[in-house]
Parts: C-alpha cells; structure tokens; sequence
C-alpha cells in the first residue's frame, strides 16, 4: 500500500519559508513530495540548532513535527524538491547523479536551508532506494554537530527519526531520515552537470545565483580583469582550504570526497563512511570501499585541490581565460599551508607575541611540529589523547602522562625538552588557555558510535543524547565522563565503515 504525506493540513512551524533554489528552474530539480516514513520515532535532537531556526522549546514533543520531518506531513509554505548534479567519483567521470535520497524542503528567512535525507526515491535514485539506514543516519547527526563543536565548517543536523521499516544494505537494517541545515546544498557536481552537458546558460545562472547570495564580493573584485566567475572560483579554493586544513589538525577523515560532496560553501558535507584518527596513521583509509587509497587521511589536501581543479574546468566556459582558472587555483597552495601551520602552532600553544623570536612562524616551530608528526606516527600514538594530554602537561602537569604514550622514550624526551625550551618563551598560562581550546577531549570515535547504534537499535537513544551532549562541547572536561575520552577497545580496530555507511 503507498503512503502519501498528510496535505489535509499543512504543519505551521512559525517559520517564513522560501526557496531560493527553486527560482533557478526545472532545469535544476523535480519537484516533489517526500515518500513517508511509516510509524516514526524520534532517535536524537540538536535543541541548539533548534533554537538557532527559532522552533519553540515544546518543538521535541510535537507529534505533527515528528511526522513532517519524517516525511509525512507537509510543512506550510514550503516548496519540496530534488535537485540534479553529476560529478567524479573516486576519480572517475560517473555522469549524472542528483538527490537520490535528499529532498529539499525550502530556506527559512534566516537564510539556512532544510533538507530530509533518506525521504524516498526522486528521479535521481539510479539504482537505490531512496532511504538512509539507522546506522548511517546517527552518524551523520552526531559527527554533523561535532564538527560544529569543533568550530569546522560543515552542515548540520537538527533531528534523527526512525522507523521500523526494513531496509537492505549488507544486511537487513532499518530506516530513518536525518534533516540536514546548511546555507546551501550546492556542490561542485552541480557545476559540472550543466559544464559537462553543454548547459552554458544554465551554467551562468547558478553561478550567478551562488555569487549573489554568498559571494557578492566577488562582482567587484579587481582581481582577475573584473572576471566574477574567476573570483568565485578563489574564493571556494580559499575556503576549502581552510576546512581541509582544519580537517588535518584534527585528525578527520572524510573518507569520500567525491566531487559531488564538494560543498561550494566549502562545509563539510555528506557523513558517510568518516572517521576521527585513534592511532596516528597518515596513511589511514577510513572507508572499507577504497581500495586503492583514493581518500587516505594524508591525500585529503591534494584530493581537495584536484576537486577545485574539476571546478575550474566546469567554469571555465564563464571565465573564458584558462590563465584565470589556474590564477584563481593558486590561492590554495598558499592559504592551505599557512592555515595549517597556524592551527598545529595552536595545537602546540605556540601564541603569537610581541617578541622577535614569536612573531612569525619560525623554522624552528615547524621542525618541531614536523618532528611530533614523525614520532606520533612512529609509534601509532592516539591523536586525540596525545594533544589533550601534552596541553595539559604544559601547565606543568601530567608530563610523565605524556611521556607514556611513547615507545620510544629517548626520542620522545628529546623531543619534549626542546618543547619546553620553545615554550618557555611564552606565558605558560597563555599557552595552556590556547591549547585547551584548541585539542579536544573528546571526538566521534568510531567506536563510540558503534556503541550508541547498537542501543539505538534496541530502542535505546540515552548513548545518543549523552554523545551529542559531550560533542556539542568538546573542549570542555565533563567531569564523570572521562570514559568517553579513553582509548579504543581493541575490537574498535576492526570496524569497517563504507560507502553505505
């Protein structure tokens, strides 16, 4: 039996809704309605994004809310649609793709749209389902608010329900839609879409439109003759930058940085199979289905440059000038080394000062972040533990606690001690302020979330809430929840997260 949404009454949320998007044409999406979602339940709730929307404080016990963001009730005065972008994946031309299981549901006056993820098949499913698993759905809502806990761009996740309704993937699983909020959902797939088809007007216009609405400064950049399309195509290489940069500093991995999961916002966009580093490994693969390492963690940077470099190929037909897109590429291999520099400076405390010796970052501080690098890799330290711990031993306290995550002690001693010597040129409160808020205690560790998943599955979403709770703030010490912060069990290793995830 189908089930279609409930159009009886449409669900007045408060909120003045427009959609933006749907002003650029059918040429960019079909309309449509999402497919319900039988029986709901709420699985998880973001009450700080929900109040950034401006949703009342009784929104959490609303059985109408429940079943819009379910997809089965429509909300008053939006538009809902699906749009369509191709792209590359794992380096290969895959054609057109689109929505397969995302419909958008409109912009709100404050500017940020909603998007239901998992709410059915649209046009551009191919050969899916249009539905998003539990297990994937309490990912992307939990690392979707961590991420923003850690002050990296990224959209966000304002609820998770789910259903009993089976869904196949490897195996039988349920499903559950996630509704996503971000400015935009535009990707650099979208761009090569018309690029690549030959739509050159169509092309123009969501250029246009991006400029317009998030971009505005670039019509009247002098740089580039006066090309707006070349200045935006700066512009998104300079903030994907600084959010692979930040994803480095980290230890993020995407883990499938398609181009169509490209944001041109440059937000960190599509949780799937992503993982926050245990055991430092540069050359970690976090999804099962790269085989061949495309995403490793340490080919994050350049990855990124070679999706901008797709970008530029799609805009070239605006920028005209081949010399223009490789002008306005340039900007990344400058503002990423020096955005990550300055974060693992942060890391280490290293504040800049009125003196000669801290001004600038020297030769000696990138040795020196070089250097932990190697020996944290050497002996596969825990990322995380390591920086939390070392920022604390910078007042003066827990260096042995340091000291142990090491197998190699002699180098690790040595370097410490030059450490301290840098250090010692800088007010050690000053320091040990930066660093705290700088490494966090706690990250989406894979198997925290293994863990929350398995009790959600059983109806039981208390390790949902008390993660968000520690994730939403990260930097905080959350006395009585230093479990949450301890090292991996060993069967945390054999997690395998992929592109279903």
């Amino acid at each position: 039996m189908n089930i279609v949404p409930d159009m009886r009454s449409n669900l007045d949320l408060g909120l003045t809704w427009r959609n933006s998007f749907a002003q650029l044409g059918e040429d960019f999406y079909t309309l449509l309605a999402p497919q319900p979602l039988p029986a709901p339940y709420w699985v998880g709730h973001s009450v700080s994004l929900a109040r950034e929307l401006g949703l009342g404080e009784a929104w959490r016990e609303s059985a109408e809310l429940l079943e819009a963001v379910s997809g089965n009730r429509q909300i008053a005065g939006t538009q809902t649609l699906a749009s369509v972008y191709s792209g590359h994946q794992f380096g290969m031309w895959a054609g057109q793709l689109g929505d397969g299981r995302a419909i958008l549901l409109g912009e709100t006056s404050d500017g940020m749209e909603l998007q239901l993820k998992g709410a059915g098949l649209t046009p551009y499913s191919r050969m899916g389902d249009g539905r998003a698993v539990l297990r994937s759905s309490i990912r992307e809502f939990l690392c979707s608010e961590a991420m923003q806990g850690l002050a990296i761009p990224t959209s966000r996740a304002l609820c998770v329900t789910g259903s009993d309704a089976p869904i196949r993937r490897e195996t039988m699983e349920t499903a559950a839609v996630v509704t996503r909020v971000a400015p935009s959902f535009v990707r650099f797939g979208h761009f090569e879409h018309f690029s690549h088809s030959g739509q050159h007007a169509q092309l123009k216009a969501l250029a246009d439109y991006v400029i317009d609405r998030f971009y505005p400064a670039c019509r009247t950049s002098d740089k580039f003759s006066g090309n707006p399309y070349a200045a935006l195509l700066e512009a998104v290489s300079e903030r994907t930058a600084i959010m692979v940069a930040q994803w480095q500093a980290v230890g993020f991995c995407h883990g499938v940085m398609n181009t169509d999961n490209m944001s041109i916002l440059g937000l960190t966009i599509d949780y799937g199979p992503f993982q926050f580093l245990d055991a430092y490994n540069p050359g970690h693969i976090c999804n099962h289905s790269d085989a061949q390492g495309r995403y490793a963690f340490n080919k994050q940077p350049n990855i990124a440059y070679w999706n901008l470099f797709c970008l530029g190929q799609a805009l070239l037909p605006l920028i005209e000038a081949q010399e223009l897109a490789i002008g306005a590429l340039e900007s990344y291999k400058t503002v990423f080394p020096a955005a990550l520099e300055r974060l693992m400076r942060a890391k280490l405390g290293l504040v800049n000062l009125d003196d000669e010796n801290s001004r600038d970052a020297s030769a000696h501080d990138r040795a020196l972040i070089e250097d932990i690098l190697k020996l944290l890799a050497q002996d596969r330290v825990d990322y995380t533990i390591f920086w939390r711990r070392l920022s604390h031993s910078s007042a003066g306290t827990d260096t042995e606690a340091v000291r142990d995550l090491f197998l190699d002690r002699p180098a690790a001693d040595a370097w410490l001690l030059r450490y301290s010597e840098r250090l010692a040129h800088i007010p050690r409160g000053l320091a040990t302020d930066l660093m705290l808020r700088t490494n966090p205690k706690f990250v989406l560790r894979n198997h925290l979330g293994e863990q929350a998943i398995k009790r959600a599955k059983l109806k039981d979403f208390s390790q949902v809430d008390t993660l968000l709770m520690l994730l939403e703030s990260p930097f905080e010490e959350h006395p009585g929840f230093e479990a949450y912060a301890d090292f991996p069990p060993d069967w945390a290793a054999g997690i395998e997260i992929s592109c279903s995830s």
